[in-house]
């Protein structure tokens, strides 16, 4: 049963905000009014139409844009496919697949390139779908598998936290090690069976967590086990226990 606790965590593998654009002096080409040059009895006229440096720069906001609402309706694709997956407890393996495709799609415009420097990161976040069978109890009998999934992340102590719902409210807490800024090593310390009786993990409790996407309201990791999870965020001054 402490097992099936091991949320995002135990089965996820190898994790922000990036500079777009680095503009050199060569970049743009401002604008000149018309000069006329004397040399020699002879005049030469120089100007540079001002509606190049115009076009130059309007591109750039016009990229943010389209950017931005791109990664909008790619986020609501996503959040319509898994709409009626009960958190992935329901999908057929087509399913998996489009839901995975949609998702790569989404971390190909990740906002945040370094979530381990982001303060976006830190709260409760909910489990709203993965493809991790464990998690989702599966081969249990559905009226005893965990209604709702629960992970606290807090990045100033480096500290995760899994929680379960009804039935069995179990829980883990685990030390995180970056890695890298997207990633960090897993190491659990201790499960509170029924949320209230503590034993110590052993261990070769331990994982790895990527985090391919990261925004206000969305998280999306992978595991080392290849699972993909979805969540979203519900608390964002949620503390886990040290």
């Amino acid at each position: 049963m402490a097992t099936a606790t091991m949320m995002a965590l135990s089965t996820l593998s190898p994790p922000q905000t990036s500079k777009l654009f680095h503009n050199s002096s060569t970049t743009f080409a401002f604008p000149t009014t018309q000069q006329n040059i004397h040399h020699h009895n002879t005049t030469t006229s120089l100007s540079t139409p001002s509606h190049k440096w115009r076009t130059h720069i309007s591109f750039f906001p016009a990229f943010l844009s389209n950017k931005t609402k791109d990664s909008k309706a790619i986020k609501q694709e996503l959040l319509e496919a898994i709409e009626t997956l009960d958190r992935g407890a329901e999908a057929t393996p087509e399913d998996q697949k489009r839901v995975d495709q949609i998702a790569r799609k989404l971390e190909a415009v990740n906002p945040t390139k370094e979530p381990l420097k982001s303060g976006l990161l830190d709260g409760k976040w909910e489990l709203i779908y993965t493809t991790s069978q464990s998690i989702l109890q599966t081969k249990r009998p559905k009226i005893l598998r965990s209604k709702r999934n629960f992970q606290g992340i807090n990045v100033d102590t480096l500290r995760a936290q899994n929680m379960e719902s009804w039935p069995f409210f179990n829980q883990v807490t685990a030390d995180l090690t970056p890695l890298n800024a997207r990633k960090v090593a897993v190491k659990f310390d201790y499960f509170k069976i029924g949320g209230l009786i503590p034993v110590k993990a052993p261990e070769t409790a331990v994982g790895t967590l990527e985090i391919t996407y990261l925004y206000e309201d969305l998280r999306l990791s992978r595991g080392d086990k290849g699972n993909l999870f979805i969540l979203k965020m519900v608390d964002p001054s949620y503390r886990v226990p040290t």
